[in-house]
């Protein structure tokens, strides 16, 4: 299919077409140091025309009946069904993801299409009761052009989740992605699009940085900002949208906690533990950040995710190594500072703690406390700190003296125990007997305090309520009489 050709990239962004940027930056594998492609950086100016375009093309889109929107959801869904393997190329060498990883992203972008076909049909209003002989109803109308900044992390999904059910119910979205992954992350969703039969305008993609970002924010006619990335970046861009009387959906960093309970499998509880914080090398808001575990499973906890650890090795994922690179040295840097300094704190390297190039092995941290900074701050790479606790109240206590409230996770041999911890548990997800990372677009995902604004994406009723606007529209058969 000529449309998923690597030629499109080159020194091109989407602006509701393929055009020509003036600037570019090379694509570069993580990996391998390799330049893939070229894609074009979008100015400010480009993105004001992305903006205009878009205001243009919306109330056409509008206009068309959501069962046609739906089609072209589910042309999109089968489209990467058939070429799947193409994002998982992209995902790979761009993002740095290992094979599982890729493939999994894949599946959750075609769930994402799915849900979306399914959002664009969906009851949009409800009757409601009046005083007055008249019918009175409340209707859900498309808030006009959504902008939406996605990271580099999981950089198809974290796009797709916003951009999907947004076009489905009617708005034209500019996506700004992440420019180390423009094209997993942006690039490859509007060619994906195109083909399926998205009109000219409704989408695009602007790849850039802060100066392009903010015109996204501060335009008059994008009335919802939907961003996913660090906290800090997230305050920001949410004071600017509250200033313009924007809504932001801000889904933000975490430090999550995963406690394990004194009745556990301790063997398959190192193995959630070993995935929950080194899938995607711990780059992920949901990775298992803290790891609260009993005193009395403690040492075999320990010992058995530091064997996990070291069994598992960071390289090119190309060649199959079940972790890739660090995004970048930055990046790797910051862990690396993190991982020593909590070191010299007092924890123990039980396992990992070094790196080759932007591959960091899989490290676990022994004996840590609450104010070592592997524990206390939200690490964003392949590290499990262990803290151990001795009941279930200072452990309930460990887990929301965080600032951040996203996923929290139960280990525990009586589910139903751990069940009833839910409710001092302060989160927006909670899994029991699961590690933290887990998303499906029907369900709700967000986080609080720190985290974000809540649920604003996942399952028909977040997308309506984060994408659509209430209506209230009265009808009566006649003029009704006033006194003057």
């Amino acid at each position: 299919m000529t449309f998923f050709a690597q030629e499109t990239w080159h020194s091109r962004g989407y602006l509701g077409g393929w055009i020509r940027f003036d600037r570019t930056a090379d694509v570069v594998s993580p990996s391998t140091g390799e330049t893939l492609a070229e894609v074009g950086i979008g100015s400010p100016a480009e993105m004001t025309e992305a903006i205009e375009r878009a205001d243009a093309a919306q109330r056409d889109w509008e206009a068309l009946s959501a069962e046609r929107r739906a089609t072209i959801m589910r042309t999109a869904a089968a489209l990467l069904i058939e070429h799947g393997e193409i994002l998982a190329e992209w995902l790979t060498a761009e993002g740095g993801a290992a094979h599982g990883k890729a493939a999994f992203e894949v599946g959750l972008v075609t769930d994402e299409l799915h849900l979306a076909a399914a959002t664009a049909t969906m009851p949009y209003g409800e009757l409601l009761t009046s005083s007055h002989p008249r019918l009175s109803l409340s209707r859900r109308r498309p808030v006009g052009t959504v902008g939406v900044i996605s990271p580099f992390n999981f950089p198809a999904i974290l796009a797709a989740r916003s951009v999907f059910p947004a076009l489905a119910l009617g708005n034209a979205v500019v996506l700004k992605p992440d420019p180390r992954t423009a094209v997993c992350g942006g690039l490859f969703l509007a060619a994906l699009l195109e083909a399926a039969g998205l009109p000219e305008g409704v989408f695009s993609v602007i790849p850039g940085g802060v100066e392009t970002a903010s015109v996204l924010i501060d335009h008059p006619a994008v009335p919802v900002i939907s961003f996913t990335g660090s906290t800090q970046a997230g305050r920001a861009i949410g004071e600017r949208a509250g200033r313009n009387l924007k809504r932001a959906h801000l889904e933000l960093g975490g430090n999550n906690a995963m406690i394990v309970m004194p009745d556990v499998d301790v063997a398959a509880a190192a193995s959630a533990g070993a995935w929950g914080s080194f899938l995607h090398q711990g780059q992920i808001c949901m990775t298992t950040g803290r790891h609260l575990v009993h005193a009395d499973v403690y040492d075999e906890y320990a010992e058995r995710l530091a064997e996990k650890a070291r069994g598992l090795t960071a390289g090119d994922p190309s060649t199959g190594a079940p972790l890739g690179p660090i995004i970048d040295a930055g990046q790797r840097d910051r862990i690396h500072e993190l991982v020593t300094s909590t070191a010299d704190a007092g924890a123990t390297v039980l396992a990992g703690g070094e790196y080759t190039d932007l591959f960091y092995q899989p490290t676990v941290l022994g004996e840590v406390r609450t104010d070592h900074p592997a524990y206390a701050q939200e690490v964003f790479g392949p590290v499990a700190p262990l803290l151990r606790f001795e009941d279930l109240d200072e452990a309930i206590d460990l887990v929301n003296a965080s600032e951040y409230g996203l996923s929290v996770a139960i280990l525990a041999g009586d589910a139903f125990r751990a069940y009833e911890l839910a409710d001092r548990i302060d989160a927006g997800i909670l899994h029991i007997n699961d590690q933290t990372v887990d998303d499906e677009a029907q369900a709700p995902f967000g986080g609080t305090r720190n985290s974000g604004t809540g649920a604003r994406f996942g399952g028909h009723a977040a997308n309506i309520e984060a994408f659509t606007d209430t209506q209230w529209v009265t009808m009566q058969s006649h003029i009704q009489p006033y006194p003057f």
